[in-house]
């Protein structure tokens, strides 16, 4: 009868939040509305512009027979551009509408559940609900009777300490029935583990009903107030679709209150020891593990990130100031986590997968933890298949294959976030993932990436993870790790990823400023002594996989900065160590005007040709040496030496090549272009050309190409290795070209 009786009163309780909650949902959307409207008139704008695109008129057939075949054609392709552009505004404008209403619903939601439990919290701590709750109290001191356990991090502190706090904590008197049996079974067990009684009885009302027993940082939980706690946790992780109205949204809240049941909750709870610059200690807790996430008080969390014997360290990921000493933390039960999926895809976000952006909320129901193992060898598969870059100095020296790990280094101000960007566009139409992590950068500068890439199309496939100056080095630590695990995602799912760490230099900064603040030893240059595992663990997720396993990939370009082109400091020689090659920048080639500076000499790619296309490697064969040669004679003959006719054919030879290897930012080529250029080049068709013409003669080059022989375009566009009478042929249709261009 008393369970019945408890279950009347919760559907009236159900009942009267309903007749509150029509009011507060009614309240909440009327403060969303204008806002709503706004965006959604400008949707409809964009769809009712999408919808009467103009349509190309067809082209009469009594006059398209007289126009040349090249116009007809380029006429069909600007009706498809027009229909394909219209199709997608029409998408993006669903998009955005259902993008608007989720976060209106979330935003309501939120607020429904603040005043839902502000009530039901008052309702509770009357009649008839007090009585129903106290009359099951006795059930519930039986299950915490039978339940209690000293764990192996009770009995590590009675070790040390000699006692274990023991506390009955109530929002009313309990019986001394109640009291006594739970006091006696607490007894009886840390006499078997040799510590001394400690068992104290307290009377807190914020619980507002029920008891809460503590034994060390054990809590088992019978009140009210973590019923409701549990209760809200429970509904704010149900997705939305968009497609919800206040009705079914109220609705939805009304039937997690009638479904409120009373239960136990077993969770530990520790107390917060001292609080700095994002640091806080912590002590019990005894049984959390790495990198698990607490929850503060104030709804803050945090990552464990050191465990000693008396006292726990974990970064803290947003504000700090409202944490002060003595204040509770819970363990929340999970490892650190990032939401994960396609709904990240075209966005920019903060570590911990909030939208930085401005487009709303980012709703996806996956979640990956930012530390995962890397794939094992038997997982994994050789790196064969190429990941181009679309510049030629890259592609054709220091191919890069997907599942490498290829570095990035030099100095400031060299360009390496051009290669990277130039990397993510060419990426365009492959069916490849991007991540951007941006670390320690300034945000007008992920902001100007970010317009980049959005200018050429590029931001549909790509995530930029920004952890900029201005955050916390805890923001700064994560954000890699965070990064790998949404590329992992999509590498387990059997897709191909490229990962950018814009840069690890500034995430070995950010984690020497934790660690010191943890008072961990500095090693050399100040770092911790495990900075080398830190990265080798990030940069080991990259790989290929096994077809059994997927046959995904995810490709890493991690990205150093160097002092005065210092390869030799600690975190350059780590990285290199850790990676399949490196790409190094010279300042002295960018102040001389060659774009990208790569330094052929100190530049490699231990894949090496397994990542080119055959045509590539074979027409880059002898580029490398050809270019280290003309290196070498041009060092010595810039103090003015006198040389022979062949070493300045070698000199003009070089001049031309490093020229051909110029390129301007956020135009990739593709590979076939790159291999017909570098070929003619390579066969002397460039000797007359001036070092400064050589981009309008290799645009003239691959015009030409086009218009005279599309079958020899064909074939290279096939990537195959070339016979010798096909080499030929290709030499004397360049030339023909050549040639003609000239006359």
């Amino acid at each position: 009868m008393e369970f019945l009786y408890a279950i009347i009163n919760f559907l009236i309780l159900a009942a009267i939040l309903f007749l509150f909650g029509q009011k507060i949902a009614a309240k909440i959307f009327s403060d969303h509305l204008e806002r709503v409207e706004r965006g959604l008139d400008e949707a409809e704008k964009a769809a009712e512009l999408a919808e009467n695109a103009p349509e190309l008129p067809e082209i009469p057939t009594s006059f398209s027979d007289a126009l040349p075949d090249s116009v007809l054609a380029e006429a069909d392709a600007i009706r498809s551009r027009a229909r394909e552009e219209a199709d997608l505004m029409k998408r993006q404008t669903e998009g955005v509408v259902l993008s608007l209403r989720r976060e209106m619903l979330a935003d309501a939601r939120t607020a429904l559940l603040d005043r839902v439990c502000e009530k039901a919290a008052a309702l509770m701590g009357e009649e008839p609900y007090r009585s129903a709750i106290r009359a099951r109290e006795a059930e519930f001191a039986d299950e915490i009777v039978r339940r209690m356990e000293i764990t192996p991090g009770d009995i590590a502190y009675l070790k040390r300490h000699d006692v274990l706090y023991v506390t009955l904590t109530s929002a009313y008197p309990l019986p001394s029935a109640i009291v006594d049996r739970i006091g006696e079974r607490a007894s009886a067990m840390l006499e078997e583990v040799g510590g001394k009684p400690s068992y104290w009885v307290k009377e807190d009302p914020e619980l507002i009903g029920g008891f809460r027993f503590r034994v060390g940082d054990t809590v088992y939980d019978f009140t009210v107030r973590d019923r409701l706690y549990q209760m809200r946790k429970t509904l704010e992780k149900k997705p939305l679709t968009g497609r919800e109205d206040p009705d079914s949204l109220l609705r939805s809240v009304m039937d997690g209150v009638s479904s409120m049941t009373y239960g136990i909750s077993e969770f530990q709870l520790g107390r917060v020891l001292s609080v700095s610059d994002g640091i806080c200690w912590m002590d019990g807790l005894a049984d959390i593990m790495y990198g698990e996430v607490v929850e503060f008080e104030n709804g803050e969390r945090g990552m464990v990130l050191d465990i000693e014997a008396d006292r726990i360290g974990c970064i803290i990921y947003g504000k700090y100031e409202h944490i002060e000493s003595g204040t509770r933390v819970r363990r929340v039960g999970r490892i650190a986590s990032v939401p994960v999926g396609d709904a990240l895809l075209g966005r920019v976000v903060d570590p911990l997968g909030r939208a930085l952006d401005g487009g709303g909320r980012i709703f996806t129901d996956e979640t990956r933890p930012i530390e995962c193992p890397a794939p094992s060898i038997p997982d994994r598969a050789a790196v064969s298949r190429p990941l181009h870059t679309g510049i030629r100095a890259i592609d054709a020296l220091v191919p890069i294959g997907r599942g490498q790990r290829e570095l990035i280094i030099g100095d400031r101000q060299t360009g390496k976030t051009s290669i990277a960007v130039d990397t993510i566009i060419n990426q365009k139409g492959k069916d490849t993932v991007c991540i951007y992590v941006a670390i320690g950068q300034k945000d007008s500068t992920v902001m100007e990436i970010r317009d980049r890439l959005r200018q050429f199309g590029a931001m549909d496939y790509t995530t930029i993870v920004c952890a900029p100056a201005s955050s916390s080095a805890s923001f700064q630590y994560i954000a890699p790790f965070a990064g790998a695990a949404m590329g992992e995602y999509f590498m387990y799912g059997g897709r191909d990823v490229l990962i950018v760490y814009d840069d690890l230099s500034k995430h070995a900064v950010a984690y020497r400023e934790i660690s010191l603040l943890l008072g961990r030893p500095s090693g050399r240059e100040a770092y911790p002594g495990d900075i080398f595992y830190l990265h080798a663990r990030l940069l080991e997720r990259a790989a290929q996989l096994s077809p059994d396993n997927g046959g995904g990939s995810m490709t890493a370009l991690p990205v150093i900065e160097t002092q005065a082109g210092d390869i030799s400091a600690y975190i350059p020689t780590n990285v290199i160590s850790i990676t399949d090659g490196q790409i190094f920048l010279d300042s002295d080639l960018f102040n001389e005007g060659q774009r990208p500076a790569v330094n052929v000499g100190l530049s490699v790619s231990r894949v090496g040709s397994a990542a080119q296309t055959r045509l590539m490697k074979q027409v880059s064969s002898r580029l490398r040496m050809d270019l280290a040669q003309y290196r070498e004679l041009a060092g010595f003959t810039q103090f003015g030496a006198d040389v022979d006719a062949s070493t300045r054919r070698v000199l003009e030879s070089g001049r031309r090549m490093m020229a051909a290897l110029r390129q301007k930012r956020y135009a990739p080529l593709p590979d076939w272009q790159q291999a017909l250029l570098i070929f003619a080049v390579s066969e002397g068709l460039a000797a007359d050309v001036d070092p400064s013409d050589m981009e309008a003669w290799s645009a003239v080059l691959t015009t030409r190409m086009a218009e005279l022989h599309p079958e020899l375009l064909a074939l290279l566009k096939l990537g195959g290795k070339l016979s010798p009478e096909e080499r030929e042929a290709l030499k004397k249709a360049s030339a023909e070209c050549v040639n003609r261009e000239a006359a």
